[in-house]
């Protein structure tokens, strides 16, 4: 977000960028592949319901709520080849790899033109 504008403000760039990711070998992408896709057919297996109905608090089906926890369990084994134990150890580990990708590029991050 824009420090001096209040709205959000979304981008194809950094959307996929937020968090660190290790590099993926081709049996990871396939992996989460098959993870997205397990997420699509649950959702589908729910039609006409809305993304608000399939994602209320509470609500979730079991079929859905199967298909993200096993997304998480594929991408925690990436990343620790384990399930992270907790929130304190997934966030160690996210902040260990950016300082890593930070060290790597000399402390140097890309900066944008100012528009004129």
């Amino acid at each position: 977000m824009c420090p001096y504008r209040k709205d959000f403000s979304y981008s194809n760039t950094l959307g996929w960028n937020t968090f660190p990711v290790p590099i993926l070998v081709e049996k990871n992408r396939a992996d989460l592949t098959r993870c997205a896709e397990d997420i699509l057919l649950a959702r589908e297996a729910h039609f006409p319901a809305t993304i608000a109905d399939l994602y209320a608090p509470d609500k979730m089906p079991d079929n859905l709520w199967a298909a993200y926890d096993r997304n998480d369990e594929v991408l925690e084994r990436i990343y620790i080849g384990r399930r992270f134990r907790n929130d304190t150890e997934r966030l160690e580990k996210l902040f260990d790899l950016c300082s890593k990708m930070i060290t790597k590029k000399g402390g140097k991050t890309k900066k944008k033109k100012d528009a004129a």
